[in-house]
């Protein structure tokens, strides 16, 4: 079943389609794309721009919400349009114990006005985020998420105010590692995690304190190693040298695992996939998108049973 419409109370010029993926297929994703920014342009329009309070929303009966469902879950789209279609894929193939169907949701994103925000100010990335996450809160979803390490940035921002729960990926996997009751490798020392990124102070936001806070030993790459394995792996992928990507990546996980650690955390969109699933480096591996998706469908399940 789909939906096709072009008529919102708060954004003008917004084309729209909404699918509910009701076979085993795969492929017939609940998807919202919106075609036009979410900032309108001066030059554009005249229309009065969104004021955004940052107060909470007690009211969740907004006029007309797309979930007629009261476990949907809405997905801010991220930098990188792959790695949110990435998740979306993920997301409906984790199905719902009551449901032969995957999730329902929506996803909002813009990829075009993404790559254009990068090279704005902080200022206007965060507005765009906020706008985004008021349009899914306004749909009715039960949880909204964001599968993009770089827009974890900016997480406190964009859930300020929010009236439903963002679910934060880096406490997702860290709660899962938790749940695994890992032993350390080596005797005398504490269980040791990789984390691999390519954005060191994201590193140190998302994942090191909280993985510290649950007993865990973070251990990362050194500069020198960046320098030789996964600076030249991005480099390689820029050329569609898949191969030589590869080999660099699995150099930079073997250097983790020598020291002695339980699992490696990809936090980087552009390496996650390098690695075919089968791949005996890549079972030491963790998905920060597999175990967002996951608590997605679990939050969501806890909602739709409270309902």
């Amino acid at each position: 079943m789909s939906i096709c419409f072009q008529s919102f109370n708060y954004w003008p010029r917004v084309n729209c389609c909404l699918g509910r993926d009701t076979s085993k297929q795969q492929n017939n994703n609940a998807v919202l794309k919106l075609s036009e920014s979410l900032i309108p342009h001066a030059e554009e329009s005249r229309s009065p721009r969104i004021s955004i309070s940052s107060k909470p929303s007690r009211d969740r009966n907004f006029s007309n919400p797309m979930m007629d469902q009261p476990n949907g879950v809405g997905i801010i789209g991220g930098f990188l349009v792959d790695s949110t279609l990435n998740f979306a894929e993920i997301l409906v193939n984790l199905k719902m114990e009551d449901q032969e169907s995957g999730l329902p949701f929506v996803l909002c994103s813009d990829p075009l006005v993404n790559n254009k925000l990068l090279s704005i100010d902080e200022r206007s990335i965060v507005e765009n985020l906020r706008c985004k996450r008021v349009f899914l809160e306004h749909s009715g979803v039960c949880c909204i998420v964001m599968p993009c390490h770089l827009s974890h940035c900016w997480y406190d921002e964009i859930k300020e105010g929010c009236s439903v729960p963002v679910l934060h990926m880096g406490e997702c996997v860290v709660k899962e590692l938790k749940e695994e009751k890992l032993r350390p490798i080596e005797a005398g020392s504490g269980v040791r995690i990789g984390v691999l990124s390519t954005y060191v102070a994201l590193v140190e936001r998302m994942y090191r304190e909280k993985l510290e806070n649950e007993g865990f030993e973070v251990v990362m790459l050194d500069k020198a190693t960046m320098e030789h394995t996964i600076i030249p792996a991005l480099e390689a992928l820029s050329r569609n040298d898949l191969e030589g990507a590869q080999n660099l990546f699995r150099i930079a996980l073997q250097v983790l695992l020598v020291r002695a650690v339980n699992k490696i955390i990809v936090a980087s969109d552009e390496l996650r996939e390098l690695l075919p699933p089968d791949d005996p480096l890549w079972r030491k591996c963790t998905n920060p998108m597999d175990a967002l998706a996951r608590a997605s469908v679990e939050y969501a399940r806890s909602t739709g049973r409270g309902k």
